[in-house]
């Protein structure tokens, strides 16, 4: 796979990134370690994590995945040298008490502990890419489709970058990122980053797949003109898009325990768990079945071949669903096939968005 630039960094990353917040809940040490070293052995030179992770996100888990990497990486020592390492600063608590005490804000100074401790899970000097996890403004993220101007609040963006400007003069961070962001927090980042001397923004980490492509509503653009990279997060919608709840639905007595929306129903209850949006991923599994392509196989390439996307993140829960994504690359889709993508899209939209 040839590397990618991220946005006008010095980062160069492979075009798939293996994202890791199922390690510290349904993936064990052990079976993390399997993972991160088959993906290195494959060429993958991208990981994306969280202070935040596991997902679901529970006290118990909070933290556990970066550690779990910083493990790997104390025993691989070579592996660090290899990698281009990201992860991200949780935004406010959203009903998450155990980050900074429930703090509805992100201050200049969170994101400077936040970092201080990454670094010390991950057991590294630097971080690659460190990202805002999602922003302090009202935006419409994580489901939600509209703004609420009446619930602005908080630290504005030109104080956490200029936080996130210390860290990249300290040497602690390489390239800074975003995540769960509009075309307006893209434009006002890269404006003050532009006026006031300050890093500019490398790239935003937002959902991209068949079921979600609210990317392509402007944000797209933005992030063209402005040289910022995607990072596509759920390419295989938290599994819909894999075919496995085709026949049962998400609880059926068929479906395995561990898949995710099986097992955590506070997933259910997310944008992965509407019923429309399961109604769109059995349209888009049985076209691709019609082309000679596994739904993976098609929403993968759908993500892997598009023009916005930079590096899609992979999330896997063992070595097999690792090999089946990366063996995805390289599978590319007829004329005829996008042409009757796009006409689902315009027939059911973004269910999941």
């Amino acid at each position: 796979m040839k590397k990618i630039q991220l946005g006008l960094s010095d980062l160069r990353v492979t075009p798939v990134c293996l994202g890791t917040m199922t390690f510290g809940e349904q993936v064990d040490e052990v079976q993390a370690f399997d993972i991160l070293d088959c993906s290195l052995e494959r060429g993958v030179n991208f990981i994306d994590t969280a202070e935040m992770y596991a997902v679901p996100p529970r006290a118990e888990t909070f933290n556990v995945t970066e550690k779990i990497i910083g493990n790997w990486l104390s025993k691989r020592p070579a592996a660090r040298e290899k990698l281009v390492l990201a992860t991200k600063v949780a935004g406010p608590s959203r009903s998450m008490p155990w980050i900074r005490s429930g703090s509805s804000d992100l201050t200049g100074a969170d994101i400077q502990a936040a970092c201080e401790g990454s670094l010390k899970r991950l057991k590294t000097d630097v971080i690659d890419l460190y990202q805002i996890h999602w922003p302090v403004r009202s935006v419409p993220a994580f489901g939600g489709i509209y703004y609420q101007p009446t619930a602005e609040q908080g630290t504005l963006p030109h104080a956490q970058l200029e936080a996130l400007g210390q860290l990249v003069r300290a040497g602690k961070v390489r390239a800074v990122g975003l995540s769960n962001e509009t075309p307006y927090g893209v434009h006002e980042f890269v404006r003050l980053a532009e006026q006031y001397g300050l890093p500019r923004v490398a790239t935003v980490q937002n959902p991209y797949c068949l079921l979600n492509r609210s990317v392509e509503n402007g944000l797209d653009e933005t992030m063209h003109r402005l040289q910022v990279s995607l990072l596509a997060y759920s390419p295989l919608a938290f599994g819909l898009l894999t075919g496995k709840y085709d026949e049962q639905g998400l609880t059926g007595a068929d479906v395995s325990e561990q898949a995710r929306l099986k097992k955590f129903e506070s997933s259910r209850k997310q944008r992965w768990g509407r019923p429309e949006a399961l109604v769109a991923a059995k349209r888009y599994n049985a076209l691709a079945c019609q082309h000679g392509l596994t739904p993976i196989q098609m929403a993968l390439a759908f993500c892997y071949t598009k023009w916005q996307v930079a590096s899609t993140i992979i999330g896997v829960t063992s070595v097999a669903q690792l090999n089946q994504c990366l063996d995805a690359w390289g599978t590319t889709l007829a004329p005829d096939l996008l042409k009757a993508i796009d006409a689902i899209r315009w027939e059911m939209r973004d269910p999941a968005q």
